[in-house]
């Protein structure tokens, strides 16, 4: 039986990033922050955050129990626990390493974590339905899922987070996590100039590679970006 930890939950219609929501609200629980919209949502290194016409825009603050060391399993966690809440609508998703859902080669959505402190906010940016998506973009659902979809899907997504993290995080759902990734056995580069294969996910959650020196273990907070090639 999972182990239920309680949670606050704020629903917006719009907000201006609702990471920001979180560091600006959050008490003693762990609080969920949903959103129909962002204005300055953002991805990885800063970046921003485009999203579908029905987007899912959520975001959770807990102080872990874990140490600080294992935080970057966070990020890979949050993933899973994202394709478990879709259900069956995860038939066919995978996880790119350490961040993305895809569907294919499409991206359907992002994790985005950040830490200060003892605080460490978990945001989930997904593509609920989008009619005419841009290249090398996809959505969830074939059509519409109305207005109320995302509050229940991300309230799925923190249940799941929430008990996973309840373990110590030597219990981190390694083996489902590895099923799921569909980096491993790509080509891949990152920057400013690596190349290899990615062979393995490590059980600190980097991304082991293989060059022509040796293998290196990549690790989330330390590169900036990592693509697939064919």
């Amino acid at each position: 039986m999972k182990a239920r930890t309680s949670y606050e939950t704020l629903i917006l219609d719009q907000t201006t990033s609702t990471q920001d929501e979180v560091r600006d609200r959050v008490g003693a629980l762990p609080l969920l922050v949903v959103a129909g919209s962002q204005t300055e949502g953002r991805g990885r290194s800063g970046t921003g955050w485009v999203t579908a016409p029905r987007a899912l825009a959520a975001s959770l603050g807990i102080r872990p129990s874990w140490q600080s060391g294992a935080w970057p399993l966070v990020t890979l966690v949050a993933g899973v626990a994202a394709l478990r809440a879709l259900g069956e609508r995860a038939t066919g998703m995978t996880l790119k390493w350490p961040n993305d859902l895809m569907r294919g080669d499409d991206k359907l959505g992002g994790i985005l974590t950040e830490a200060s402190g003892g605080l460490v906010v978990v945001g989930w940016g997904a593509n609920l339905h989008w009619p005419e998506p841009p290249a090398g973009r996809g959505a969830i659902f074939p059509s519409d899922p109305g207005p109320a979809a995302a509050a229940g899907i991300a309230g799925r997504w923190t249940e799941e987070l929430l008990a996973l993290m309840s373990s110590p995080p030597e219990d981190w759902p390694y083996g489902e996590y590895r099923r799921l990734c569909s980096t491993i056995g790509q080509e891949v580069t990152w920057m400013p100039d690596g190349r290899g294969r990615a062979v393995d996910v490590s059980r600190q959650g980097g991304l082991v590679v293989a060059m022509s020196g040796g293998r290196v273990t990549l690790v989330s907070g330390a590169v900036s970006e990592v693509r697939h090639h064919p």
